[in-house]
């Protein structure tokens, strides 16, 4: 049975078949947010049997895909026809260039951007459903739009206009420690696709053959495996782009160290990757690696090494266009990869570099708590070009990092930037599952900037991980407040840690120290019930979560949560005993204190992350309140005579 016939009951769906119901259309919830949509009178309801158009041309696996989505909605007979015939809700599919999906638009003007795709909803008949994509990845696009609007019961009377801001989404597997097993990135890729993301680096730090021995070839079995994970990739409509790291050994005026990125290059384009990368990122760059730089540039230092660099990305992306010359461009990161401050380096790139290689630029700082359309705009005119912004959220590679999952929405990037960037790549934990919370609200801001909104993203986020469950979305919730924090290389985090819990705790607080006896009870049960919420939500998502990566990869803080919950229930306890002046209240901070020390001394998983350590839970929120709670409420002891 699928999951939306679960959710309204057969029955239900069987009785709304045979007697029509009028009901109020009201606007879908779409993630990311569309660029226009337009509400009309009127609903479709799909019923068990559809008929399914496909304009000639259009990608078998786009079609799959909609068949796949349907039937998911509880579809259970698809009849494939060449026309719109029958008495049933038709699907119709395919690019603007076919005439059976111009006509099916009922002269609607078609979005007519990359990528962009017009998806309308008639309530006429048996009512109609069309996607029309611009092009394939439009198309791809809508059947995304599809699947979010079919978990509603009925689907409005809608007409969806929609592209992307930004011509670049994605991610860059850039981080250091254990890379994703091949797995986790196919999954990877499949998530990418639900948020009309379209590019994914392969770049991990800790791959031998792409940065330490970037010379030699890839054993077969490894380059089998990248070339599967391309196929992945196509299958998404995402870029897989193969990024090369010689920086801490290249000779860069050496013919043989360019022949073999050429050779590493050309073994890549046999398995099917198209588009490359160079990174000369957290390189020492005032030092040439070979004499011969000193004879070609001159002393090492800052300019001779932009130059030096220049060359060589000049010579790759030459050799890209003369083997094809519809390649996609070449991109690099520099080694000022950060800020937009005038330098000798910057200067030596901006007037060197090929205009056509694409530069990626961190923001303000290796992690920036903001990115305003000033500082784009500054990175644009330092770099010569717009920038591709590596964001370096939610990565937990650096040591501020030690025992989280930064899983707070993706926020404080000002509305506008796609003016100044040319998209946004997001650089993920170590722990590929949990970090498609953050990266979700990257994909979202990307498609687009003006309307994205952090909170109900980040909402959207948890709801899919919970597969549509109502209940794991609120545990989800429950937990990602406790992972809130987003540090940064400063003292300061640019994301503050448990917002809605440190709400409640604050709440309890200056009730117990103001509030009257009524006022303090109903208090002390909103704690109660917050901390039953908080223990039952590690089982919760376990039992709840979609994709049972994500419980495995997030295992010891789970652990942890459910140590933190049930403290928090003891405090509470305690403090509803110290409140009605009953001796048991020790006995309930001591269990809590207890509980709070086994929390506080779970680790993480050895060598999941570059740094292990203690998990950390609401840390400077949770654990200060637990501490704390003893000294809220002083009983009142009885007189002696």
């Amino acid at each position: 049975m699928t999951r939306r016939a679960r959710r309204i009951g057969l029955p239900l769906l069987a009785a709304t078949l045979m007697t029509p119901v009028a009901h109020a259309a009201t606007r879908p919830a779409i993630f990311p947010a569309p660029t226009e949509m337009t509400l009309a009178p009127g609903t479709v309801m799909l019923g068990r049997a559809v008929t399914l158009v496909a304009a000639s041309g259009t990608d078998p696996a786009t079609v799959a895909l909609v068949e796949s989505i349907l039937r998911d909605a509880g579809v259970a007979t698809i009849t494939r026809r060449t026309s719109a015939k029958g008495d049933q809700p038709h699907v119709i599919l395919g690019t603007t260039a076919a005439a059976i999906v111009r006509t099916a638009l009922s002269g609607i003007a078609a979005d007519d951007h990359v990528e962009g795709y017009t998806l309308t909803v008639d309530p006429a008949g048996a009512g109609t459903i069309t996607l029309a994509g611009h092009d394939a990845d439009g198309l791809f696009h809508a059947a995304q739009t599809l699947r979010q609007l079919v978990q509603r019961t009925e689907l409005p009377a809608v007409t969806i206009r929609d592209h992307p801001a930004m011509p670049v989404r994605g991610t860059i597997e850039g981080f250091y420690g254990k890379p994703w097993k091949m797995a986790e990135r196919t999954r990877h890729l499949d998530f990418l696709a639900t948020v009309k993301a379209n590019t994914y680096i392969y770049s991990p730090k800790d791959d031998p053959y792409a940065r330490d021995r970037w010379r030699e070839a890839y054993p077969a079995g490894t380059l089998a495996q990248l070339g599967t994970l391309a196929a992945a990739a196509r299958r998404n409509h995402v870029d897989f782009v193969y990024a090369i790291s010689p920086g801490p050994s290249v000779c860069f005026s050496a013919p043989a160290d360019l022949q073999a990125m050429q050779r590493k290059f050309d073994a890549l384009r046999g398995i099917g990757v198209h588009r490359f990368y160079v990174a000369l990122d957290d390189i020492e760059y005032k030092k040439w690696n070979c004499d011969a730089d000193r004879a070609a540039f001159g002393p090492s230092g800052a300019e001779a090494a932009g130059k030096a660099q220049a060359q060589l990305l000049n010579a790759v992306q030459a050799d890209l266009t003369r083997r094809d010359p519809q390649a996609p461009p070449l991109i690099m990161v520099p080694t000022e990869y950060y800020d937009a401050k005038e330098t000798p380096y910057k200067a030596a790139l901006r007037e060197n570099l090929d205009p056509r290689v694409v530069v990626q630029w961190t923001g303000t700082d290796v992690v920036p708590p903001a990115i305003s359309v000033p500082d784009a705009r500054a990175a644009t005119k330092a770099f010569g070009r717009k920038t591709l912004l590596w964001d370096n959220y939610p990565v937990n590679d650096f040591a501020q990092t030690t025992g989280r999952l930064l899983m707070a929405p993706y926020a404080r990037r000002q509305a506008g930037l796609a003016t100044e960037l040319t998209g946004i790549l997001s650089n993920p934990m170590n722990q590929e599952a949990p970090s498609r919370v953050a990266v979700t609200g990257v994909a979202a801001f990307a498609w687009n900037d003006k309307d994205y909104d952090p909170e109900r993203t980040w909402t959207f986020a948890a709801r899919e991980l919970a597969g549509g469950d109502d209940r794991a979305t609120a545990a989800l919730l429950t937990f990602f407040d406790t992972q809130h924090m987003a540090p940064t290389f400063g003292s300061q985090p640019w994301q503050e840690q448990a917002p809605r819990l440190r709400a409640l705790l604050n709440h309890v607080r200056d009730t117990l120290a103001t509030g009257d006896a009524p006022a303090r009870g109903a208090a002390l049960a909103d704690l109660a019930r917050a901390a039953d919420d908080l223990a039952a939500a590690p089982d919760t998502i376990r039992a709840g979560v979609a994709d049972a990566s994500f419980a495995e990869q997030s295992r010891p803080w789970l652990d942890a949560t459910a140590l933190w919950g049930r403290a928090l229930q003891q405090t509470a306890a305690g403090l509803a005993a110290a409140d009605a002046a009953s001796p048991a209240a020790a006995r309930y901070f001591a269990d809590a204190r207890r509980l709070a020390g086994e929390a506080a001394a779970v680790q993480s998983i050895p060598g999941a992350t570059r740094f292990d350590g203690p998990i950390r839970i609401a840390d400077g929120v949770l654990d200060r309140f637990v501490a704390d709670a003893p000294e809220l409420v002083v009983m009142q002891l009885p007189h002696s005579k």
